[in-house]
């Protein structure tokens, strides 16, 4: 090319979630069933949407107003229907002008980091959404700045830390929690929640809060929404339907913003979300028109703790039996439907093999493994994919340094999910001990 045209930092972004996905397939060629575990589509994994939501969609699309373009910041009777749930939570008061809608939350990660000054940063949970921490790691053409969750303490961060990192650091302007957090299922306690709202109160920051499992918590726990805690701190919410209802296909995400008018540059900030907005016209506009007939329907709550009621359950089963395991570290997952587990430090070795009985799977695997730097999970990963047709995600590909596995909990089968648990549990076992 005349220029070289590539940006950057493009070649440190990768999707491990997606990219082991061109194995897999391939596996399948070979005659190898594959158990998706990788990703956190309930509707792959053959989760049935009800009679009464589906007509629901089925009529709005009878609709002409469903085929229009919508006003830039979504359609005013969902705006409207967004901001009275907030309000009823009895913390910070919101308009419906306060709500911005995407197609999908990807779409609005990108749009929330790339409109940061360069030299800015947003510190981020570790293990790290792939999404959040490659765009906050594109907009600083850096690696991604990231504050610890422990595995040792239940996956929770240790707020001094993350106190520490914000004073020591003054480019820090934004703190990011993702509650219920993806990839580890783990729930934030409120004091935990309150505790990062006085940090970025201290140190003038605002607050990003990814929001989209809000309602997907199970084992006795509650969850408590950034617009409850926030105060006067400036701040963004992330929510969506595409894991609670579940549509992922729709593509259907919102900002709430908060604050805005407690600080002026944060204010020109969430303008300047809105003028990028307007460059793309509008979100789509079925999706939208169906969140208040959905979420104001009255089998959805039924619906929706039937939902979390089975997650509890396949969470349950997994780190019963994973805990047994020599040589993992399992956290019980209390919410959104992942679990990560961590491997034990030095369990792992690059000569750990496991059996596989097809010469092609195995050359395959053993081919996409040859290249430089390769993870030891990831190893292990790929391994267990070609062995047993189990498809995880090597965990540091979270941004992380925890060597180990996310896996989703989505498959409806309970048979299968507790076949695929036990897969999972003796390879470990062979795997460690090869």
């Amino acid at each position: 090319m005349r220029n070289d045209i590539l940006y950057t930092p493009a070649h440190m972004i990768t999707y491990e979630i997606r990219a082991i996905v061109e194995i897999a397939d391939k596996l399948r060629k070979l005659g190898i069933t594959t158990h998706m575990e990788n990703i956190g589509d309930p509707i792959a994994r053959g989760e049935r949407l009800p009679v009464w939501l589906k007509s629901i969609v089925a009529d709005l699309a009878q609709d002409d107003k469903s085929y229009g373009y919508s006003p830039t910041r979504g359609m005013l009777e969902t705006r409207e229907f967004l901001a009275r749930l907030t309000n009823e939570k009895g913390g910070v008061q919101i308009s419906p002008d306060d709500i911005l809608f995407f197609n999908g939350l990807g779409d609005a990660i990108q749009k929330i980091y790339g409109l940061l000054r360069p030299k800015v940063r947003v510190i981020i949970s570790s293990p790290a959404y792939t999404t959040h921490s490659a765009a906050e790691s594109s907009h600083a053409e850096q690696p991604p700045l990231t504050y610890a969750l422990d595995p040792s303490y239940g996956w929770l961060p240790d707020m001094d830390r993350v106190r520490a990192m914000v004073e020591n650091d003054s480019r820090i302007s934004g703190l990011l929690v993702i509650n219920p957090d993806n990839p580890t299922g783990m729930v934030w306690p409120e004091a935990l929640l309150r505790e990062a709202v006085e940090i970025a109160r201290e140190h003038d920051l605002f607050l990003i809060a990814d929001e989209v499992y809000q309602s997907i918590v199970y084992n006795g726990m509650e969850t408590q929404p950034l617009c409850r805690v926030i105060g006067d701190v400036p701040g963004i919410s992330m929510r969506g339907i595409s894991k609670e209802v579940p549509w992922p296909g729709s593509r259907c995400g919102w900002l709430e913003i908060y604050n805005a008018d407690k600080d002026p540059a944060f204010a020109r900030y969430a303008h300047g979300l809105l003028q990028a907005k307007m460059q793309e016209v509008c979100s789509t506009t079925l999706p939208q028109l169906s969140i208040p007939r959905i979420l104001s329907h009255p089998e959805y709550e039924a619906w929706l703790q039937e939902r979390n009621a089975r997650y509890e359950k396949r969470a349950n089963v997994a780190y019963e039996r994973l805990e047994e395991v020599r040589g993992l570290r399992v956290v019980r997952t209390n919410g959104a439907f992942y679990m990560s587990v961590v491997f034990e430090e030095g369990a792992l070795n690059e000569s750990q093999k496991l059996h596989v009985d097809s010469p092609e799977a195995r050359r395959l695997v053993e081919s996409a493994l040859d290249q430089p730097n390769v993870s030891l999970d990831k190893r292990f990963v790929y391994y267990l994919l070609a062995a047993t047709g189990v498809c995880l995600v090597p965990l540091s590909s979270f941004s992380t340094p925890h060597q180990g596995f996310r896996m989703t909990l989505l498959q409806q089968d309970d048979d299968v999910f507790e076949q695929t648990i036990e897969s999972i549990a003796k390879a470990t076992t062979e795997f460690l001990s090869s």
